[in-house]
């Protein structure tokens, strides 16, 4: 599972020209399934982005958490971040989850990061997404599970 995660003021996600999801203060998740991924994938990324210090203290260090701040979290699915470049000019995407496997696990991601207190909006799994963001820093963190 992977995930890139970009520090926001606020950001928000569009269908069909109306917002489906959006918060103020906190991370804009984009998130991948990849093959082979389940629960375990999900708990390690959840523990590491609520508790990653990547937010401001008062002197301005990146000393506090999401949990700390109170932070929101906007969720987009991507399997895009399975891309895989290095052949012709088209990306593969075979390393990224079929849509019956990743959906079930996007939306257990959005649950787990609920469940430790984190207001959690999201976008529509599969849909054509227009995602507004205002990177804070800009600060983006890329996470691969299979490296944490």
């Amino acid at each position: 599972m992977r995930a890139l995660l970009q520090r926001v003021s606020q950001a928000s996600v569009t269908v069909d020209n109306m917002v489906v999801g959006e918060i103020g203060k906190g991370l804009l998740i984009l998130l991948g399934v990849g093959q082979g991924d389940g629960e375990a994938e999900v708990k390690t990324l959840v523990e590491k982005i609520v508790n990653l210090r990547i937010f401001g203290d008062d002197e301005g260090k990146m000393n506090r958490s999401l949990l700390d701040t109170e932070g929101a979290a906007l969720v987009v699915s991507q399997f895009t971040l399975y891309a895989d470049a290095r052949k012709g000019r088209r990306p593969s995407y075979v390393n990224a989850a079929l849509p019956a496997i990743a959906a079930p696990l996007v939306e257990s991601f959005k649950e787990a990061m609920a469940a430790c207190g984190i207001r959690v909006a999201g976008g529509v799994f599969g849909a054509h997404m227009l995602v507004n963001l205002l990177n804070d820093g800009p600060v983006t963190i890329w996470l691969d599970s299979a490296e944490l």
